[in-house]
């Protein structure tokens, strides 16, 4: 559970990184606290299409993996954040990326963010 906390603080402090870097990723909200409500469950949001959708697309895609040399990685998780944009629109939830480009840069944002994160947060290991 600590680690799943963890995870999860760490997706929200990159995806924060990422709408405070990039100016089509946005996030609004009448106050900080709103601001920061909705970037945790975003980050839930996005932990969960990690886990769920992100495997499955991966598998079917794996001849372009091994073709690219591991490149489409980065398309992959400009589609999960796409993904999870839209997902929040569809909850009503204040978080979006607007355009494909800006989702690649994002979740290469992301990518980096949350494994720097990571590595400084305390883990079960």
């Amino acid at each position: 559970m600590k680690n799943f906390v963890v995870k999860t603080i760490a997706n929200a402090g990159a995806l924060a990184v990422a709408v405070w870097l990039l100016d089509r990723i946005t996030l609004t909200g009448d106050s900080t606290g709103r601001k920061a409500g909705t970037l945790l469950i975003v980050a839930l949001l996005f932990g969960l299409v990690n886990s769920v959708v992100k495997p499955v697309v991966q598998v079917l895609t794996f001849p372009l993996f091994v073709l690219t040399l591991g490149l489409v990685t980065l398309v992959v998780n400009a589609l999960m954040l796409l993904l999870t944009s839209w997902l929040a629109g569809v909850l009503d939830l204040s978080f979006h990326v607007e355009g494909f480009w800006t989702a690649v840069v994002g979740g290469l944002i992301v990518s980096v963010v949350s494994w720097a994160l990571n590595v400084v947060l305390p883990d079960e290991d």
